[in-house]
C-alpha cells in the first residue's frame, strides 16, 4: 500500500505499519459477506446446526421450527456466501458446512461468544 500522509497526527507510532497491512476491499469481501449472512438469527442457527450434521431441508425446518420455503431461502444465501455446501442423493438435497477455514473459525466463534457447548463432531 502506498504511503499516505494523514490529515492529523495523533501520536500513534505504528500507523504506517498498520496501513501497510490494511487488507484491500477484495481481500476482505468474502469475510464481510459471510458475517453479513450470519447477522440473521435464523441463518446463524441453521449454520450452527450444519456445522454438526448434514441435513435435508425438511429436517432443518423441523429442527429450527420454520417452514421449508423459509429454510430454503436461508440455505440459498448461506450457500451463495460459501458457508455451506450441498449434495444430491436421488431427489433429496443434503446440506452441511463448507470445509473451509472461514466456516470453521466462524463456527468456533459462535460457540465461544454464545457460550454454546459443541456436541460431538459429525465425523
Amino acid at each position: 500500500m502506498e504511503k499516505k500522509d494523514l490529515p492529523h497526527d495523533h501520536g500513534c507510532r505504528n500507523e504506517e505499519q498498520i496501513m501497510e497491512h490494511m487488507p484491500g476491499e477484495e481481500a476482505i469481501a468474502g469475510v464481510s459477506e459471510a458475517m453479513k449472512q450470519l447477522g440473521d438469527p435464523s441463518r446463524l442457527r441453521i449454520f450452527w446446526l450444519l456445522c454438526h450434521c448434514e441435513e435435508c431441508v425438511l429436517n432443518i425446518a423441523a429442527i429450527v421450527n420454520m417452514t421449508s420455503p423459509a429454510v430454503s431461502h436461508h440455505l440459498r444465501l448461506l450457500k451463495s456466501s460459501g458457508l455451506i455446501v450441498s449434495r444430491r442423493e436421488g431427489k433429496e438435497m443434503y446440506y452441511r458446512t463448507a470445509d473451509t477455514e472461514l466456516a470453521q473459525v466462524l463456527h468456533h466463534t459462535i460457540e465461544k461468544l454464545g457460550r454454546i457447548t459443541c456436541p460431538e463432531s459429525r465425523d
